[in-house]
C-alpha cells in the first residue's frame, strides 16, 4: 500500500509539472484582495437576492444557473452546459494547465417555505411560498462564482499558470447532482476542490459526514374486499409493514453509529379494500459508506422475506446515495488560516438589531449577534454525524475541504423560516464575502504551494485506502429531474 502511495504522489509531482527550479513566486498581497472584493459586496448581494428571490427547486434551476453563467461568460470563462445528464448543470473554466483547483456553486431552493427578509415570524409566515432559499443556496452559487471570478482576476494579472473550474452543481436538496457529475468523471484531473455552505458562525474544519442512502420498496398484491372476501386478497400494505416490523427488530443487531428511518409513502386507500399496492421509503446512514451497502443488503433482504411471508411481490429502486465525506487535513490548515485572515461578520446597528430580534424566535445556546464575528478553532472530525451531503462523493476521488460562513444569524438552523430571512438580507450577503475571499485566498494559496497539493493527494489515498475504485451508491440510475416537479 505504502509504495502505491508513494507511486501515485511521483506521478502526481511530475503530473502537476512542478518544476521548482524553474517555478516563479508570486507575491500574493491578500489584503488587497480583501479589498478589492469588499468592494463588490453591492454587486455580488445584487446576483445573490436575485436568484434569492427566483427560488428555484432542484434540476428547475432554470433561471437561477443563467443568471450565473451569463456572468462567468462576461468574465472570459468557457462554460460547458448540461454535463452529465442534467439541462441546469455546467462546468466553467478559466486557465490552462495545472494545477487545476474546482470550486463548487449550488443554487437550488426548498420546497414549502416561507419567503421574506423579515425577523418576525408572523410577517414570514405570511409570505408562505412554494419554494424558498432556507439552506443558503442562492449564497453559495454567487459566493462561488464571486471567489472564481477573483481568482481568474489574479491569474490573469499575475500571469500564472494554473487553471480555476467553476463546477455549477444542481439539485443538491435530495437530487444529488454531484454524484452524477462525479460518476462522469468531470472531477478526475482537478488537483483540489474547494467548497462552503452557508450557516450561523465561521469555520473551517476538516470534517466529515454521514455516508446515505436512499431506497424505496414497492410492493404489489391482490384487492380485494376486506369484508366480502378478505381471502381472495393479498395486501401489498402487509407486505410494508411485515417488512417494517422485521426492520426495527433488525435495529438491535446493527452498529451504534448507524440509522434507519421510514416513512410509508403508498398506504390503503380506504379500510374496506385489501390494498394492491403500497410504498415505503428507507434512508440508510452511517459514518462509513461500505457500512451503508452492508445495511441496504439486510434491509433488502427483509423486503424480500416479507413478500414471500405476504404471498405479495416486491421491487426497490435506488433513489440517491452519497458517500461519507472524507476529511482533508492538508487542505483545512489552509484554508483556515485564510479565513482567520477574512474574519467573520461585523454588523451595522441595523443588521444588529434584525439579528436581536430574530433571535427571540429559538434557543440561542449562549450565542449573541456577535458571535458572527468570531472564527472557531479548526477542529479534524473523522467520524460524521448529523446530515449526509453529496459533497461526500467528491471527497472520495479527489482532495476537498470546505468551510462555513455566518451567512445567518448565530443559533440558526438550516431549513429553517429564520435561514431565509437572513438569507435574503445584508447579513447574507456579507456572510457570502467571508466565504467567497477565504477560498480566493485559499486557492491562491494551493497554486504557490504546489507542495500542499501532493500533501493532499498522500492523505486523500491514505484515508480511503488501497484499491479503491468510485462505484457510485445509486448505481447506473439516470439524474431525477422531475422529482420536484409539481412542488413548484
Amino acid at each position: 500500500m505504502y509504495v502505491k502511495t508513494i507511486i501515485s504522489i511521483l506521478a502526481i509531482f511530475l503530473l502537476l509539472g512542478f518544476n521548482q527550479k524553474g517555478m516563479t513566486q508570486t507575491t500574493i498581497d491578500k489584503q488587497q484582495i480583501i479589498q478589492e472584493m469588499d468592494k463588490e459586496l453591492k454587486n455580488y448581494g445584487k446576483i445573490a437576492h436575485e436568484i434569492w428571490g427566483l427560488a428555484e427547486l432542484g434540476f428547475l434551476e432554470d433561471k437561477s444557473t443563467q443568471i450565473l453563467q451569463d456572468h462567468l461568460k462576461k468574465e472570459g470563462f468557457t462554460i460547458k452546459t448540461g454535463v452529465a445528464g442534467m439541462p441546469t448543470a455546467f462546468v466553467a473554466e478559466y486557465g490552462n494547465g495545472k494545477p487545476i483547483i474546482g470550486l463548487l456553486a449550488e443554487y437550488d431552493a426548498l420546497p414549502d417555505m416561507s419567503q421574506a427578509a423579515n425577523p418576525t415570524k408572523g410577517a414570514n409566515e405570511a409570505q408562505k411560498a412554494a419554494a424558498g432559499h432556507a439552506c443558503g443556496h442562492h449564497l453559495f452559487g454567487t459566493g462561488s462564482m464571486a471567489a472564481a471570478i477573483h481568482v481568474k482576476n489574479w491569474l490573469k494579472k499575475t500571469g500564472t499558470a494554473g487553471t480555476i473550474r467553476l463546477y455549477g452543481t444542481p439539485a443538491e436538496e435530495g437530487g444529488g447532482g454531484k454524484v452524477y457529475m462525479v460518476r462522469a468523471g468531470l472531477f478526475d484531473d482537478a488537483d483540489a476542490v474547494l467548497s462552503w455552505h452557508p450557516g450561523d458562525e465561521n469555520n473551517a474544519d476538516a470534517g466529515s459526514s454521514l455516508a446515505a442512502i436512499s431506497i424505496r420498496f414497492r410492493f404489489k398484491g391482490i384487492a380485494a374486499h376486506a369484508a366480502g372476501a378478505p381471502w381472495r386478497g393479498r395486501s401489498a400494505l402487509d407486505g410494508v409493514e411485515a417488512m417494517n416490523y422485521m426492520v426495527n427488530m433488525m435495529r438491535e443487531h446493527i452498529t451504534p453509529d448507524s440509522r434507519i428511518h421510514y416513512a410509508i409513502l403508498n398506504g390503503a386507500k380506504a379500510p374496506n379494500i385489501v390494498p394492491a399496492f403500497a410504498e415505503v421509503a428507507y434512508i440508510i446512514r452511517h459514518p462509513d459508506m461500505r457500512e451503508c451497502k452492508a445495511m441496504i443488503d439486510r434491509v433488502i433482504l427483509a423486503a424480500n422475506a416479507a413478500a414471500m411471508g405476504t404471498e405479495t411481490e416486491v421491487s426497490h429502486e435506488v433513489i440517491t446515495g452519497y458517500f461519507n465525506k472524507l476529511p482533508n487535513k492538508t487542505l483545512a490548515e489552509v484554508m483556515h488560516a485564510n479565513l482567520e485572515i477574512v474574519g467573520g461578520v461585523n454588523y451595522t446597528e441595523t443588521e444588529r438589531q434584525f439579528a436581536t430580534e430574530i433571535m427571540t424566535s429559538y434557543e440561542t445556546k449562549g450565542k449573541t449577534p456577535e458571535t458572527a464575528k468570531k472564527v472557531k478553532p479548526l477542529e479534524v472530525i473523522t467520524k460524521g454525524m448529523g446530515g449526509s451531503t453529496d459533497v461526500g462523493d467528491i471527497s472520495w476521488v479527489r482532495p476537498t475541504t470546505g468551510m462555513r460562513a455566518a451567512t445567518w444569524v448565530p443559533g440558526t438552523v438550516a431549513h429553517s423560516w429564520q435561514a431565509v430571512a437572513a438569507g435574503g438580507t445584508t447579513i447574507g450577503h456579507k456572510g457570502m464575502m467571508v466565504a467567497a475571499k477565504t477560498l480566493t485566498l485559499t486557492a491562491l494559496d494551493l497554486y504557490q504551494q504546489p507542495d500542499k497539493l501532493i500533501k493532499a493527494e498522500a492523505e486523500l489515498l491514505e484515508r480511503r485506502g488501497g484499491d479503491f475504485k468510485y462505484e457510485a451508491l445509486l448505481g447506473d440510475r439516470k439524474p431525477p429531474l422531475e422529482y420536484r416537479k409539481g412542488a413548484e
